[in-house]
C-alpha cells in the first residue's frame, strides 16, 4: 500500500510519466505539468527520490531502474485511458446528435 499512497499523491504519476523518455530539469517538468507549483514539484521529487524511483542527474531528474520498470507498467494504463477517452468522446458526440424532446 505504500506504493499506492505515493503514486496517489497529486502530480506523482504525471511527473513519472514526463520522465519516461529521459532526464528533465525542474523547469522542463514545470512547463510540461501546467498547474504544478514548484513547491509541490520539489516535494514529489524528494518523495520519489527517497523511494528509489527517481534520481538526480546531471540533466535534472531521471527514472532509476525501478522507475523505468514502473514506466513500462504504466503503459497499459495509458492505453486503457486513451480507449476510455475515445469512448467518452464518442458517447458525448452521440448524445449531442440525438434530437431533444420538447
Amino acid at each position: 500500500m505504500a506504493a499506492m499512497d505515493l503514486f496517489g499523491r497529486r502530480w506523482a504519476l504525471r511527473i513519472l510519466w514526463e520522465l519516461r523518455a529521459g532526464p528533465l530539469g525542474a523547469r522542463a517538468l514545470l512547463a510540461r505539468c501546467e498547474g504544478l507549483s514548484s513547491s509541490v514539484l520539489y516535494q514529489r521529487l524528494r518523495e520519489l527520490t527517497s523511494s528509489g524511483i527517481v534520481s538526480p542527474s546531471a540533466d535534472g531528474y531521471e527514472l532509476t531502474r525501478l522507475g523505468t520498470a514502473l514506466g513500462h507498467a504504466l503503459r497499459p494504463l495509458d492505453e486503457w485511458a486513451t480507449t476510455w477517452a475515445q469512448e467518452q468522446e464518442q458517447e458525448h458526440e452521440h448524445n449531442d446528435q440525438e434530437p431533444t424532446e420538447t
